[in-house]
């Protein structure tokens, strides 16, 4: 979410350093397209912003949708959990590559079943989804919990995050963690009820240079 005075100083600024397009990004930020490596410092400078962490192994972006803020179909404020989890987590290393979405009600329009961790809101509150990873094998995330309200779903990211950084191989994505460790082994580490069951069948090692 951005407001009208925002979206002009990008734009002044894209013209400042004669930027050849602006890009909406499937990660939900803008991309000033052309930019000359000397001037990139100076661009942050001039929009007041920090730098963002783009690539790499580490976590990304939150990907959030407008939820009850701005949405007749949210369910639960996942603008407010997004900023919070974002503003945790965003850039710190990871062992692999980690994304994550939040969507406010079970439409999932962030994608959430196809990130490492997927938040969606219900009526009864917060449903976390894990594993999930798109590209040329796509793979289905698994719920591991159900009805959590807005403390518990940040602590259980929290928790997530830990469990990947403990138990990830190098460059591995978390749903491969979990396929050679079982999502059980993350449900315990969570304290959570062994209420999943393991359905999805790991990956074969042909699938290991795509997954990641």
């Amino acid at each position: 979410m951005v407001t009208p005075e925002l979206l002009r100083k990008i734009a002044d600024v894209a013209e400042r350093y004669q930027c050849q397009a602006l890009k909406l990004t499937s990660a939900e930020r803008i991309a000033l397209i052309g930019l000359k490596q000397q001037d990139i410092e100076k661009v942050w400078q001039d929009l007041g912003m920090q730098p963002g962490a783009v690539t790499g192994e580490r976590v990304r972006s939150v990907r959030v949708c407008p939820g009850t803020d701005f949405c007749k179909r949210g369910q639960q404020n996942s603008l407010a959990i997004g900023r919070a989890i974002d503003a945790a987590h965003h850039g710190q290393p990871t062992p692999g590559k980690l994304k994550i979405a939040v969507s406010g009600c079970p439409n999932q329009c962030t994608e959430t079943a196809t990130k490492d961790i997927g938040l969606v809101g219900t009526k009864s509150g917060w449903d976390l989804w894990v594993g999930g990873s798109g590209g040329v094998n796509p793979r289905l995330a698994t719920r591991i919990a159900k009805r959590c309200s807005d403390e518990e779903i940040v602590r259980l990211v929290d928790g997530v995050l830990t469990f990947f950084r403990t138990n990830a191989q190098p460059k591995e994505r978390l749903h491969r963690t979990l396929s050679r460790l079982g999502v059980n082994s993350l449900a315990d580490f969570l304290g959570i009820p062994r209420t999943i069951s393991e359905t999805q069948a790991p990956p074969t090692s042909t699938d290991n240079k795509a997954a990641q």
